[in-house]
């Protein structure tokens, strides 16, 4: 997945705009849908705890992607239940 090369891109180099985060989403829910996003999420997670127990500096920005992640769940769901 494309999508996973480039959330890993960005926290190897440290930055992210926000145009880029909401892309990759849309990315990921265009090419799996909710099912592909949560299971992002669920990497993510993983990824983050692993950063933040060893102290690595962009920690946060796997933090940031993944709350994004959980926004646009969030969105996604609302969107479903408004249709």
């Amino acid at each position: 997945m494309r999508a996973l090369e480039t959330i890993a891109h960005t926290i190897r180099v440290g930055k992210v705009h926000p145009t880029i985060v909401i892309n990759t989403l849309i990315e990921i829910e265009n090419e799996g849908g909710a099912t592909a996003l949560r299971q992002v999420e669920r990497h993510l997670n993983r990824t983050e705890e692993a950063l933040r127990d060893r102290a690595h500096p962009h920690s946060g920005l796997a933090r940031a992607w993944l709350d994004a992640t959980r926004a646009y769940l969030i969105a996604h769901a609302e969107r479903r239940q408004a249709v």
